[in-house]
């Protein structure tokens, strides 16, 4: 395409720069002139002077919408096969997190119950679920000891460090006290703190463990404990690619409207597939 410049004056001319779509054209044969302008694609019709789909009125960017909701749905409002895909990796992702839900669930109440039934059988009274900080600590401690020593006689902490309520009341008294080894008065502002931290972090009578000459049930009770985080961690991973098939079948439902609705001439419906630009030319003279 030539560009003929003014004579006296310096101006910026539009230059369509034909692309190899275009030479193509340009150097076919006179039957495909004859032709006349190739045609845009049926495959996404849609009416290039209203934007919106032939025979619906409604506009092609409801599909990024749909998509986000339903992965997909967007696809399959444009006529676009591969939505199916996605509504196929929807499905099966969904019943991979349900499975994996209902594993962890299952296992949940398994090692409970062997908590309940094994280390916690001494417990006389209601024996109540934990929260799981306690279940992680019953793994890695043989037993809790006692919570009161002296019930009924005062408050007298277990002393044991080798038990769990044991080891609290050690770091409770090297926390506060002067000299862990040396009990301050009763009364004392130190002692009374101590006492706090202990009954804040101990575990209380219904809450007593034991482990000792059951350690295969201990075994048992960790490896079920483990199956059961292995099932929560697949859960989160499923529901982050739920999350990941959402946003794709969104962007490709975006992308696909954009190039289909904006990459048509509204007035020819034809591709725009050339490349314009704008160069400064100096003035000629004769």
């Amino acid at each position: 395409m030539a560009v003929v410049p003014s004579e006296f004056a310096r101006e910026s001319r539009t230059v369509v720069l034909p692309t190899a779509a275009m030479l193509t054209h340009d150097a076919a044969s006179p039957a495909m002139a004859l032709a006349g302008p190739a045609q845009p694609s049926t495959a996404f019709p849609v009416d290039t002077r209203s934007r919106s789909l032939p025979g619906t009125g409604l506009s092609p960017w409801y599909a990024p919408l749909l998509s986000a909701v339903v992965p997909g749905a967007g696809q399959g409002w444009l006529r676009q096969q591969r939505g199916v895909a996605y509504l196929a990796a929807e499905s099966y992702l969904i019943l991979q997190a349900l499975q994996s839900q209902r594993d962890a669930s299952r296992e949940t109440r398994e090692y409970r119950e062997i908590a309940r039934a094994v280390a916690r059988a001494t417990v006389v009274g209601e024996r109540p679920d934990g929260p799981w900080a306690y279940y992680e600590r019953m793994q890695r401690v043989l037993e809790s000891g006692a919570y009161n020593r002296t019930p009924g006689a005062g408050f007298t902490p277990e002393s044991d460090p080798q038990t769990y309520n044991g080891s609290i009341w050690l770091l409770a008294r090297e926390t506060y006290w002067r000299n862990p080894q040396l009990a301050p008065d009763a009364g004392s502002p130190e002692y009374q703190r101590a006492i706090s931290f202990y009954q804040s972090r101990a575990a209380t009578d219904e809450f007593l463990w034991s482990w000792r000459d059951a350690q295969l049930q201990q075994d048992l009770f960790r490896q079920t404990i483990a199956r059961s985080n292995e099932s929560s961690r697949r859960t989160r991973q499923m529901l982050g690619l739920l999350l990941a098939n959402h946003a794709l079948s969104l962007v490709d439902a975006y992308v696909s409207v954009r190039l289909r609705v904006f990459g048509v001439d509204p007035t020819s419906g034809e591709q725009r597939v050339g490349v314009s630009g704008t160069i400064p030319l100096p003035a000629l003279r004769r």
